[in-house]
């Protein structure tokens, strides 16, 4: 058994994670202050006597003996990120720092959960760890952007210059149960407007490309990446290299969901990429030949089931 912190834990992915480190016999200590995560994430395990949930803001300082930290505390989807940029900067910046800072002190490895988004909006394509990323460091993305940046900035000098043990892997776009019905997020909103009948929202002419990855697969990468040999520090891409465009992921979510809704356009907005897709070489050859398993279908409809349940719910 180990002891291990997850900040961000009432997440979404958090949420997941979680859940599968308890199932594997571990001691789970769950940091959320609840900005985008929800109690509702991780009810199931508050009676389980190996599972331990704290209200903490990762923006402060916190202490325990653990073995691992999973550090996934920030908000991940544009409309939250922006709603406070400096908190968000603040939060993938202190909290990398604080985190840091405990791993530094009681000898803990920390996995440190970075995005896609540190590519910006990619002139490669797909994206491999080596591209160092377009980034517009004054635009609206740039508070998430550029926070996970840095954030990535002190994992590798905390290494370097402390020895901390570190791992950095960097998410691609991920969905499943457990998504904010609200977070402004591509599958989440086509699903709740389908499951409603109402028009899907594409920003722009719906040709830019995303690579959707089912959490499940995220949390198995994740695992074998905080599990690794010490010498592998990463970063590596987590994600589904199977590229979807937004119109094509419109359509089957409208197939899927056997709904009346129409398809809409409207202005893209700034700073938003055109293309994503990770090459996912490093991690086939560094984490046991892990590869996604959940194609798109499967997974929507998976996810279609959970949002159908939270609607009947009136979450």
């Amino acid at each position: 058994m180990k002891r291990i912190l997850v900040t961000g834990g009432a997440g979404f992915i958090g949420s997941h994670l979680c859940d599968r480190l308890i199932k594997e016999g571990n001691d789970v200590i769950c940091l959320d202050n609840y900005f985008t995560g929800s109690k509702r994430n991780i009810e199931h395990l508050l009676s389980h006597p190996y599972f331990e949930l704290v209200r903490h803001d990762v923006i402060q300082p916190y202490f325990a003996e653990v073995d691992q930290i999973y550090n996934l505390a920030c908000p991940a989807s544009p409309i939250h990120y922006q709603y406070n940029p400096i908190k968000t900067t603040k939060t993938s910046v202190m909290g990398a720092i604080n985190m840091l800072g405990l791993a530094k002190r009681i000898k803990a490895r920390v996995l440190q959960a970075s995005t896609s988004e540190v590519y910006g909006d990619p002139e490669i394509h797909p994206q491999t760890e080596d591209y160092w990323g377009n980034v517009n460091p004054i635009g609206i993305r740039s508070c998430y952007d550029e926070g996970k940046r840095c954030a990535e900035t002190l994992f590798m000098d905390y290494h370097k210059q402390n020895q901390v043990d570190i791992k950095i892997m960097r998410i691609f776009n991920t969905y499943g149960p457990n998504m904010h019905p609200n977070d402004g997020r591509v599958v989440s909103n086509f699903i709740m407007q389908a499951l409603k009948d109402k028009d899907i929202t594409i920003y722009g002419d719906g040709s830019q490309s995303r690579s959707f990855q089912y959490v499940d697969d995220l949390v198995e990468g994740a695992i074998r990446m905080m599990n690794s040999p010490k010498d592998f520090i990463g970063p590596v891409n987590i994600g589904n290299p199977n590229e979807f465009t937004i119109l094509e992921l419109a359509q089957k979510v409208i197939e899927l969901t056997q709904s009346k809704s129409k398809i809409i356009h409207q202005e893209l907005p700034m700073d938003d990429p055109l293309q994503r897709q990770p090459d996912i070489s490093l991690a086939k050859e560094k984490l046991n030949n892990w590869e996604p398993k959940i194609q798109l279908e499967e997974g929507l409809t998976k996810t279609i089931s959970y949002f159908s349940k939270l609607i009947k719910s009136e979450y």
